[in-house]
């Protein structure tokens, strides 16, 4: 088998280096993980490099995705967001992000974000595929950790979404066995 990028990122540099960096790549953080669970949750309906193009403007605009600050967040920051062309200025993912703040830290304080979520989704599980067309939409784990993401009060977050979220940061490898990153 020749080196052959999984074909998703296409060649746009951007993406090509968030494929090559980023994605699939285990990522433990809390911060960071809320990040790309809020990020997935606005790509709902949407393509992901939207979401990668706008994710600069995206930090600016929910305060680098800190959800001690988010959580505090009421009508006016709504009403700021939804007239942010730099951002996906849609209301229920914007009250989402904010009730998904106020989730977090009961979590957070509870057992940590990133503990909660590694404990749903288990040790990293290898895929080894070699078609796009073999990647599922969504798993069992994913709709396990929609349900208990659902329980704790975040929203956006079915299980197709959080089965890209789970690639996204490593909790599943979908690279092709011919990608280079797999």
């Amino acid at each position: 088998m020749t080196d052959q990028r999984c074909p998703w990122c296409g060649s746009d540099p951007l993406y090509v280096a968030y494929h090559d960096r980023e994605w699939g790549r285990p990522e433990r953080g809390s911060r960071a993980l809320f990040e790309c669970l809020i990020l997935e949750g606005f790509q709902a309906g949407l393509n992901w490099f939207t979401i990668l193009k706008k994710r600069e403007t995206f930090r600016a605009a929910f305060a680098n995705f800190d959800p001690e600050v988010i959580a505090t967040w009421g009508e006016p920051e709504i009403l700021r967001l939804l007239q942010d062309p730099g951002i996906i200025r849609h209301r229920g993912k914007i009250e989402a992000t904010i009730a998904g703040a106020r989730a977090y830290q009961r979590i957070e304080a509870r057992e940590g974000f990133s503990t909660f979520l590694w404990r749903l989704s288990g040790p990293p599980i290898d895929n080894r595929v070699t078609a796009m067309a073999q990647v599922p939409a969504q798993t069992p784990a994913s709709l396990a950790m929609s349900k208990a993401l659902k329980a704790e009060g975040f929203k956006f977050v079915g299980p197709t979404i959080t089965y890209a979220f789970m690639q996204a940061v490593g909790m599943v490898n979908d690279h092709l066995v011919t990608c280079p990153q797999h």
